[in-house]
């Protein structure tokens, strides 16, 4: 592989990939509804933490977690649940807690899975939480970067940046110490309207990304994504997004490399939801001038929450492993239809299995 994104050596820094985000509860009802359920299933997830998680579960690499937590139970649970998840919680900051979260909390998000013609549906409740009021001067991250501990990767994205007007702060000063100290920085635009519609909508996320975005380096999104948050429109796709014309893809992605000169890679998922348990699933990228494209086949979703997460923490392994774009591309696709095949925000999956999936290989019983 041309080494255009000058990623440092293995085992020159203490972390392979730092990414900064929020980690909530996510609470799961199963084969239920979240109205209707009486038990749920606890786990942790968040878009950023998710990409550091795989790529420390299933690849095995060195990752850390920079984020926030109230100190009480509920914090101590996503501390515990972190733990299994093996990310390195060096830079997770506590915040004290009042007693019943007036001022400060821990964010939790309800997910249904959804199945056949009913879609999955997300739920979060997530105001005042520790994460969102991590501000300026909360990490040294010159010294995050530095020759003393160090990173080969930074990852973050648009959720963090929606979370308040501090952390798109913090976000650009991550980015900016990170790329003086030759650390790649991807951002994962992940639009959800959720989270704009309070504070400005479609226009406030515009004019927030879009600073962003010029301190990338690798870019992560999906159609929708680079409509809303870039203004970047494509031609022959309809609001449902059933057709997906690559040609449209790769004018659009083009259109986005002059617009941000910055932008070494660009990778879009290709997702068409024929059901909620059965999507169409590939991926498209520009890279060092031209567009690599995984077409899209059919898979059978168990849960599709996390699957764009694991596509990209696929994509990074394969960069950061050398392996060449092409194999990038088909390792992330790859895993993201593993990670949607089990439930939780998180792959389950491993390398091996990752490997035998790109290849093309049959579900047949392992044994």
């Amino acid at each position: 592989m041309d080494n255009l994104l000058n990623v440092k050596a293995a085992g020159s820094t203490r972390w392979d990939c730092v990414s900064l985000g929020e980690v909530m509860l996510r609470l799961d009802p199963g084969d239920d509804r979240i109205h209707t359920a009486r038990a749920f299933r606890a786990s942790e997830g968040g878009g950023e933490y998710n990409v550091a998680r795989g790529l420390r579960r299933c690849f095995g690499l060195r990752t850390a977690i920079a984020t926030a937590l109230t100190d009480n139970p509920v914090g101590r649970l996503v501390e515990d649940l972190m733990l299994q998840g093996g990310v390195d919680q060096e830079l997770v900051r506590w915040k004290p807690y009042d007693g019943v979260g007036r001022k400060v909390r821990n964010g939790l998000n309800f997910t249904e899975r959804g199945f056949g013609v009913r879609a999955a549906l997300g739920c979060s409740d997530r105001g005042n939480t520790a994460v969102s009021q991590l501000t300026s001067g909360d990490y040294d991250w010159t010294q995050v970067f530095g020759a003393q501990m160090g990173s080969r990767w930074l990852h973050t994205g648009g959720i963090f940046a929606a979370l308040s007007d501090t952390t798109r702060t913090v976000a650009a000063e991550a980015m900016d110490a990170a790329r003086a100290a030759g650390t790649v920085v991807s951002y994962d635009l992940n639009y959800r309207e959720s989270l704009w519609k309070a504070i400005g909508g479609k226009a406030k996320a515009q004019e927030v990304n879009r600073e962003l975005v010029s301190k990338v380096d690798v870019l992560f999104g999906n159609e929708e994504d680079f409509s809303a948050v870039l203004g970047v429109k494509m031609e022959g796709v309809s609001e449902s997004f059933d057709e997906l014309p690559i040609a449209s893809y790769e004018n659009m992605l083009r259109e986005l490399s002059v617009a941000y000169p910055n932008l070494k890679v660009i990778a879009s998922t290709l997702r068409t939801a024929h059901s909620a348990s059965e999507n169409a699933w590939g991926a498209i990228a520009f890279y060092s001038g031209g567009i690599v494209h995984v077409p899209q086949r059919n898979v059978e979703i168990l849960d599709r929450v996390g699957g764009g997460d694991s596509f990209a923490s696929g994509l990074i392994y394969g960069l950061l492993a050398g392996k060449g774009m092409d194999w990038a591309m088909k390792c992330g696709v790859a895993h993201g239809a593993l990670a949607m095949t089990t439930s939780g925000d998180t792959s389950t999956a491993n390398l091996a299995e990752v490997i035998r999936v790109m290849g093309g290989g049959a579900a047949r019983i392992s044994r």
